[in-house]
Parts: C-alpha cells; sequence; structure tokens
C-alpha cells in the first residue's frame, strides 16, 4: 500500500524549529539516546500508554538546564527532554517509510494512487455507493454496474465538450442530463 505516513506531532516538529524526536540518535542495543548537543540519556523505560507499547527516555536535568540549546529542545517544567518512542521496528518503519516518501518514486506511485482515488471520491459522491441500497449480491452487483456505467457517460460527455470534471460539484448526474437534453 502507497500512503503517506503521519507526520511527527510533537511540538518542536510541529513549529519546524528545535530539535524533534527524530534529531536525536537512539542505540536500541545499548538502551540509550544521544541529543543533539552530544548528551546521553539517563534512563531507559519501557511501559505502556494508553494501551500502546512504549519506550520513554528521559535525560538528566543537569545536562539539561545548563545546555545552551535548551530553549529549542524542551519547555517542560523538570527542565529536561523526555522522548517517548514507538517499539523499535515500529520506529524504524517509520523512518524508512518517511526517508521513502521524499524519492521521486514513491511520489510518481502515489500520484497513481491519487487518480484512483478521485474516482472512489467521483463515485461515492455522484451515485452514493456508500451503501448498498439493494438486499442480494445480484441487485448490488447491478447497481454497481450501473453506477459505473453512469460515471463513464458523465467522463465521456465532459470529454466531448472539453471539460474537465469539477471536482467540486457533487451534481455529475445533473449536468450529464442538461448536456443530453442539449
Amino acid at each position: 500500500m502507497i500512503t503517506p505516513v503521519l507526520l511527527d506531532t510533537s511540538r518542536q516538529a510541529k513549529a519546524q524549529e528545535g530539535f524533534a524526536a527524530h534529531d536525536f540518535t537512539i542505540d536500541w542495543d545499548n538502551q540509550q539516546a544521544v541529543c543533539p548537543a552530544g548528551k546521553t540519556s539517563t534512563t531507559w523505560n519501557d511501559v505502556v500508554q494508553e494501551g500502546v507499547a512504549k519506550t520513554v527516555v528521559s535525560f538528566a536535568a543537569l545536562d539539561c538546564i545548563p545546555c545552551p540549546s535548551k530553549d529549542q529542545c524542551t519547555s517542560a517544567r523538570s527542565h529536561r527532554r523526555r522522548l517517548s518512542l514507538q517499539p523499535r521496528e515500529l520506529t524504524e518503519a517509520i523512518q524508512a517509510a518517511r526517508a521513502r516518501q521524499q524519492t521521486g518514486d514513491w511520489n510518481r506511485d502515489y500520484a497513481l494512487r491519487t487518480g484512483v482515488e478521485g474516482t472512489i471520491r467521483q463515485a461515492t459522491h455522484t451515485t452514493g455507493l456508500r451503501r448498498a441500497r439493494y438486499r442480494g449480491l445480484a441487485k448490488i452487483h447491478l447497481d454497481h454496474t450501473t453506477s459505473a456505467t453512469a460515471l463513464n457517460l458523465i467522463r465521456v460527455v465532459a470529454w466531448w465538450n472539453g471539460h474537465p470534471l469539477d471536482r467540486a460539484n457533487h451534481s455529475h448526474l445533473a449536468r450529464l442530463q442538461l448536456s443530453l437534453a442539449a
């Protein structure tokens, strides 16, 4: 599946200033993290937060308080930085996916997906395919094929008239009826 990975939601990442979690070097084998200023974490605790397994990494207040980069790193009352990390496999998969998102190949593949999603959006908004109107596979199949035919007619009429489809307008069927009547 080709889908963008959610962005980092930390305060630093949202503001695009300061040190976000991806700026820290994580040494999973030695259970340590190193901040961009070169300080090593003091605690490494495996916890469960809201039912999700995470690792909380903390740095010493004695390292963080005198640090010249403290304002870019933390605004916590404890004057020290804490990182809440997903499990190792998930963190590494997210980092790899975010790196892959920056490549031209991924963007080209994702552009294909957006075309497919546009078609799905048009089908659901124009013909109401989110819910089946009928019961039974045969009737649902007939509904889907007639909806697909209607979408094809809408696209053919738009192509014949030289008008691209207006994605903001949900009433393609009304436009089709007007152009067929003309």
